[in-house]
């Protein structure tokens, strides 16, 4: 189906992050996957030719250019080249529009510049060891100290946890108050921060997943986020946006795994004649076909909203639970059809496999999903 809500002019940018993308990135994927960490220099270099945090003001080197379209288009392109490591939405969709709405200037412009660059990640640490998507279970505290807050707890599974340079850090700062949180901007090199090992995952091995501690870290006070005690809600207002990028990034996966299985099953032949002869394959992939194609426009529809300012957290519940369900749908079929080859990791169906399976837990479960979208049914 013909897209129509792209511009000529997202059409050229998506040209031009597919060509950065095969000169910088693909011939370096391989390696990537083997150390368990991209390259920064691919970080900088993105930052150079202006693919990072798009809508960042001219004055900190963005092209202040507020459409959601753009970050969908990195999302798809990333996902149809399946690379799992460069976390460039984490940086610029996700993370860059915390400091975005609630940094003050002096903040803007002593970090702005350096993130539009590629000069400094950026990171988020909400998850602990006991606490997931119950973010009201929270454990680490920072304490208000008069010029600083003393912050002191630990995070896991964050994403770029090696990388970053900045990293905004939820901490309960009320101890009566479940929801009463701060954002805390910690930087690298502050003493008693401290980066864990790398974990091992099942899939996205070239992503930088990492434990984080903080042991009487002293955090200025210049460096909260803004209001203190307001943490819980800046985080709640933020969620609609990652979960709209994750089902961007869903979709494009999908479509990718199509592809190369339908490519493989015109060219293997069993019995005497191409896989893709045989009903049971045809009937598989108008399937898998029929389901991307509902999920795009969806999608599509939902981006729309959010540059409108009316996309409801229910509805971006929606978008990351179906798409992100859908894709695990489509990659176990396109494993399938691949047959023995499927499950061997150089084709690259096997990694689509394994990367996409937490999409359907991080950013919150399908079952968290669920209790969302009831819930705005009235259903709770």
């Amino acid at each position: 189906m013909e897209r129509l809500h792209f511009e000529q002019e997202h059409n050229i940018f998506r040209e031009s992050f597919r060509e950065f993308l095969q000169r910088e990135v693909i011939p370096q994927q391989e390696q990537w996957e083997r150390d368990g960490i991209v390259s920064r220099d691919a970080w900088r270099r993105a930052g150079e030719a202006g693919f990072l945090v798009p809508f960042a003001d001219e004055k900190y080197g963005g092209a202040g250019c507020r459409d959601f379209r753009y970050d969908q288009v990195i999302c798809e392109e990333l996902s149809y080249i399946n690379e799992a490591g460069l976390m460039f939405p984490l940086h610029s969709s996700l993370c860059a529009p915390y400091l975005d709405a609630f940094a003050n200037d002096e903040q803007k412009d002593r970090w702005m510049p350096g993130i539009v660059s590629g000069e400094k990640i950026l990171a988020v640490a909400m998850t602990e060891p006991q606490a997931g998507s119950d973010l009201a279970g929270m454990k680490t505290r920072a304490e208000d100290r008069g010029d600083h807050w003393l912050l002191n707890g630990s995070k896991v599974f964050i994403s770029n946890g090696i990388l970053c340079d900045l990293c905004i850090v939820a901490a309960r700062t009320d101890p009566a108050n479940p929801h009463g949180m701060t954002l805390l901007i910690v930087e690298d090199g502050m003493p008693g921060f401290e980066r864990g090992r790398r974990l091992k995952k099942m899939g996205m091995h070239s992503q930088d997943t990492a434990e984080l501690f903080f042991n009487d870290v002293q955090v200025p006070k210049a460096n909260v986020l803004g209001e203190p005690g307001a943490g819980f809600y800046y985080l709640m207002q933020m969620l609609g946006k990652e979960r709209l990028t994750l089902a961007c990034s869903a979709v494009a996966g999908a479509r990718a795994a199509y592809g190369l299985t339908k490519e493989y099953v015109l060219g293997r032949k069993a019995f005497g004649r191409e896989i893709a002869k045989f009903q049971n394959t045809r009937f598989k992939l108008a399937e898998m076909k029929t389901e991307i194609d509902i999920g795009q426009v969806f999608v599509d529809r939902c981006v729309m909203d959010i540059n409108a300012g009316r996309l409801g957290d229910d509805i971006a519940a929606e978008a990351k639970l179906w798409t992100t369900e859908m894709l695990g749908r489509v990659v176990d079929q396109c494993v399938q059809l691949h047959g023995g080859w499927g499950y061997m990791d150089e084709y690259p169906i096997s990694r689509m496999y394994t990367n996409a399976r937490i999409q359907r837990i991080f950013a919150g479960t399908s079952e968290i999903m669920k209790e969302i979208i009831g819930r705005a049914e009235g259903l709770a």
